[in-house]
């Protein structure tokens, strides 16, 4: 009797399923055995032929033209630049803020240190400063340096303005209480007389105290051209024994002290209407039309100085109480002394 066929299980499957998969796996491994043995066989020649491939392109202008590419481009320094700046940036970013008032404070305490103190003053006091100290000011190359100090025109500018800025000081402080003078004189004489001024403001004409300062400033500038012209005139008269007889000598001197008076102030006068002296004291001579006295007033007004002069200084005794202050000279010649900032037609 045929025997009768029993049904298959789920594991009778699972074993069918593993084996064949077995299978597979053993008959691909049998058919790629050839491929992989001809990679092994392969691999140690692709490797050389990539070696002489790198080798034929470094040996080639290639490296050169990367090379000059990067330094063209500053590849290098922007790479660098940027790794800088990124770690500024971080330092900045992660360092603790200062304290400036604790800043301040520990170098104000610093400073106020005693300690410090005595440092100092032992270092100035010490030999050893003092050594080198003369051994500074001895040396050449300093001696040299204060030669080039001392001769330098930034120097001479600083002693010339100096100078300038004393002599102008002294001279606005004259003309100051000159002016003072001038109206406090004229008040004190017009309060005796009982003639006050009839104007109460500020009068433009010069007084008496202003015009005697300028007198007496151009009186020592002719002296000095007289003394330094007859000294010359005497030295060369000396080259051929001397100017003779004493009496020649004695009206020369007096024809050239007379030259040099009527040449000084007639020029001046009629030129530009003030001496040296009225110039320095800011006052100037002016004639009926407000300009310059010409050449023969100018000389008429000298005449009348020097009557003033002689007859005491008396000769000035009516700018006092005249409206516009004229002495005797200006009488004569028809002029006014004005002060130069003030100057305005009488």
């Amino acid at each position: 009797m045929a025997e009768s066929k029993q049904p298959r299980t789920r594991r009778d499957r699972d074993d069918d399923v593993g084996l064949t998969a077995r299978i597979g796996r053993a008959t691909g491994r049998l058919a790629l055995r050839p491929v992989r043995a001809v990679a092994e066989a392969g691999r140690g020649a692709l490797t050389e032929e990539a070696e002489r491939a790198l080798d034929g392109v470094m040996a080639g202008p290639l490296p050169e033209a990367v090379g000059r590419s990067l330094v063209e481009h500053r590849v290098v320094e922007r790479f660098a630049t940027e790794v800088i700046e990124a770690r500024a940036a971080e330092a900045a970013t992660s360092a603790p803020p200062v304290d400036l008032d604790q800043v301040e404070k520990l170098l104000r305490e610093v400073l106020e240190s005693p300690a410090l103190e005595r440092m100092l003053v032992d270092a100035i006091h010490s030999r050893l400063t003092a050594e080198l100290a003369d051994e500074i000011t001895q040396s050449p190359a300093f001696k040299q340096a204060l030669t080039n100090v001392l001769t330098s025109s930034e120097v001479r500018h600083a002693f010339e303005w100096q100078s300038a800025g004393l002599g102008t000081d002294v001279a606005t402080a004259s003309r100051r209480q000159a002016r003072r003078a001038d109206d406090s004189v004229e008040r004190k004489v017009r309060g005796w007389l009982r003639r006050p001024r009839a104007d109460a403001g500020p009068v433009p004409f010069a007084g008496v105290g202003t015009r005697g300062v300028a007198l007496a400033t151009d009186a020592m500038i002719v002296a000095f051209i007289f003394v330094v012209g007859g000294a010359l005139i005497d030295l060369v008269a000396s080259l051929f024994g001397g100017l003779r007889p004493t009496w020649l000598v004695g009206v020369l001197a007096a024809a050239g002290w007379w030259l040099v008076v009527v040449g000084y102030f007639v020029t001046f006068w009629s030129t530009v209407g003030q001496t040296p002296g009225m110039r320095l004291m800011r006052v100037r001579v002016v004639s009926a039309s407000g300009d310059a006295p010409s050449g023969w007033r100018s000389l008429l007004r000298l005449i009348g100085l020097a009557f003033a002069v002689v007859l005491l200084f008396t000769g000035f005794l009516p700018a006092l109480v005249d409206a516009r202050r004229r002495a005797l000279q200006d009488f004569m010649a028809g002029t006014t002394v004005v002060y130069d900032a003030e100057a305005v037609r009488p």
